[in-house]
């Protein structure tokens, strides 16, 4: 008999800072090292990249890894399923602990590196090694990794598969069930098929949305919706302020294809917007249209927004960062009059985006959307699908895997919580196959 363990790093207490360590034998590899956001933003003036890691850890904005020190093993290599703050943000403050190389997607791999050029503090000498979806690659003598795809709310996500003697260990954090895609391809559904059968030993697996009944729908649907709101204003000369996730590259494909429609130039403003483009724009996930702007700096983008005040807002859509209400986004700037754009009566306002459940985003965006309403702004909500799976969509990632053992992760108890009741459900028993962890814990399953 020898021991797998599965160590709940970050992301068993909280949706964010996602973080897991398996152990199978001396055997270590972690699964993402991500931040929690919010708890940034209730400092003013925070700046995380100067910041040491102990200091960010008391804080609660990314994993507590220093239990890591008490796990008997060699770390092998550092996993990351997809491009999200939450799943890779702590990688500049936390990889260089470690003698192992940072593998992800692509896409993904581009978006570490930009992480790890802005960190101040730590120098981050970690090899990065690209994997595509649909390969695999030797991590130890006995484990051998493989990336199998999914889709969500960015591009290249995948679920990191673990083949080792005691059976597959699958990572499924994050994903949704989209067939009919508007980036990328659908997920790889035969394959996960075939893994189930093969005989997997334990899912790790996100919990964020598995109260919500039914499944989630495709992002077609959310094009549709968006096609919808911009296409039918009866007043084409009002100026159109457009704002979504800066990672969600479809829905930002589906913004300049209304553009375009409405005969308007796509304009991208904010730092995030201009990062995760120009990378998207780099692996060909996303085509511009002949005439368009992007604009990062805060320079740039109030001189882009006295151009459009010029120029006649019925020229441009402005898509811009800033749908959680966060302070120093452009959306909340524009709201508080400090840039030389000023919303006139009537102008649409459009988040293409989900508001981010937590005490913090609730107080910005209610006094972000306060203030715009004010000022005459006509506000189109939630103009979005998610990218999280529901729970029907939990319950045939289930059925198509069975797995031995599941442990929910990715939300708070009440989530994992719920994520255990469906288990139960599908027949596991908790404490016996089914697992609830907190931050902190480890799983010992005897094999």
């Amino acid at each position: 008999m020898s021991e797998v363990g599965i160590i709940a790093v970050g992301g068993y207490n909280e949706v964010g800072k996602n973080m897991t360590s398996i152990r199978v034998g001396s055997d270590v590899i972690i699964m993402d090292m991500g931040l929690m956001l919010d708890r940034v933003q209730i400092y003013e003036d925070v700046e995380t990249e100067k910041m040491h890691s102990l200091d960010l850890i008391k804080m609660g904005t990314i994993p507590d890894d220093t239990i890591m020190q008490n796990v008997d093993g060699t770390v092998h290599a550092i996993i990351c399923s997809h491009g999200h703050l939450d799943h890779i943000g702590a990688i500049p403050k936390l990889a260089h602990r470690y003698d192992a190389p940072i593998i992800a997607t692509p896409f993904t791999t581009d978006l570490i590196s930009h992480q790890i050029k802005k960190e101040r503090r730590f120098g981050v000498d970690n090899p990065i090694q690209p994997l595509e979806a649909g390969k695999t690659c030797q991590l130890t003598e006995n484990i051998s990794l493989e990336f199998v795809r999914v889709q969500h709310s960015i591009p290249d996500a995948v679920f990191p598969i673990l083949h080792t003697p005691k059976g597959a260990i699958v990572y499924a954090n994050d994903f949704k069930f989209d067939r009919t895609p508007i980036v990328g391809d659908p997920p790889d559904i035969s394959r996960l098929r075939s893994i189930g059968k093969e005989g997997v030993l334990c899912m790790i697996v996100e919990s964020t949305r598995v109260n919500v009944r039914g499944k989630a729908p495709s992002e077609k649907i959310a094009k549709d919706m968006v096609m919808d709101v911009l296409l039918s204003g009866e007043d084409a000369d009002d100026g159109v302020v457009v704002t979504t996730f800066s990672s969600h590259i479809a829905r930002i494909a589906s913004l300049i294809e209304a553009a375009e429609k409405m005969d308007r130039i796509p304009v991208f403003m904010g730092r995030s917007m201009s990062e995760y483009l120009r990378t998207a724009q780099k692996r060909k996930y996303i085509k511009f249209p002949e005439q368009f702007e992007m604009c990062g700096n805060r320079r740039s983008v109030d001189k882009m927004l006295k151009r459009i005040m010029d120029e006649g807002k019925d020229k441009y859509m402005s898509i811009v960062t800033g749908h959680q209400g966060e302070p120093n986004a452009v959306l909340n700037r524009i709201a508080c009059d400090t840039t030389p754009y000023e919303i006139d009566a009537g102008e649409r306002v459009v988040f293409s985006a989900s508001k981010i459940p937590s005490p913090l985003n609730e107080a910005n965006r209610y006094s972000m959307e306060t203030k715009l309403e004010m000022r005459g702004a006509r506000i189109y909500d939630n103009v979005h699908v998610t990218g999280h799976a529901a729970r029907e969509d939990h319950w045939e990632l289930l059925k198509i895997i069975n797995p031995e053992h599941v442990i929910p992760a990715h939300g708070n108890l009440k989530m994992i919580s719920a994520y255990s009741e469906l288990a139960e459900e599908v027949g596991y028993v908790l404490g016996d196959t089914v697992h609830i962890l907190r931050n902190g814990q480890e799983l010992l399953i005897d094999v």
